[in-house]
């Protein structure tokens, strides 16, 4: 192997290559380390903080659970939409207009197909908010079965208080791939 060959000359130069940056990097290491700095830790005699847990999760209300049922049978299946405005709260309202909503053309997840079935799962639920999953199972076996995510949220004071949906959403989950096999 001859020093002047262009094949030497190119190792040469991806060797010299490395080894300047690997010399810059010393460099910005030595003299540029940590630039931060500490500050003094100071410690009490007072107790600890701690984090309080959230209450304990509550049973669902009676009217929780119609309020679930009515909603998915009338916006999410876009029946009756002038009963649906009411069972809504601020968070799928959107700024619409009660005009606006009663077109359907809403921001709630459709499902259009009939209902077999919708049990639900609590997830979180407490005085004055509850999340629950709901399955919904068609009649149809053409038609697959889906999870959504409801939010339900208390609104108004005193005697004026009732329970609205406040989200409806969707719960993904992967796709599992046939096996090729069978």
């Amino acid at each position: 192997m001859s020093v002047n060959s262009p094949r030497t000359q190119r190792y040469f130069l991806w060797i010299s290559a490395f080894v300047l940056a690997a010399g810059i990097a010393a460099v910005l290491v030595v003299f540029l380390r940590n630039t931060g700095s500490s500050e003094p830790q100071v410690f009490g005699n007072e107790p600890v903080q701690t984090v309080a847990k959230p209450g304990r999760k509550l049973p669902l209300e009676q009217a929780q659970r119609e309020l679930a049922g009515k909603f998915i049978l009338t916006a999410v299946q876009r029946k009756r939409l002038a009963e649906a405005w009411d069972l809504v709260g601020p968070g799928i309202r959107q700024g619409m207009t009660y005009k606006e909503w009663l077109t359907g053309s809403i921001p709630v997840v459709p499902f259009l197909d009939p209902i077999r079935l919708a049990p639900i799962k609590v997830d979180l639920s407490q005085k004055n908010y509850a999340l629950i999953e709901v399955v919904i199972l068609p009649v149809s076996k053409n038609v697959k079965p889906q999870i959504f995510t409801m939010e339900l949220i208390k609104v108004g004071k005193g005697a004026k208080s009732h329970w609205v949906v406040n989200s409806w959403a969707p719960r993904s989950t992967p796709t599992i791939p046939n096996n090729p096999s069978s």
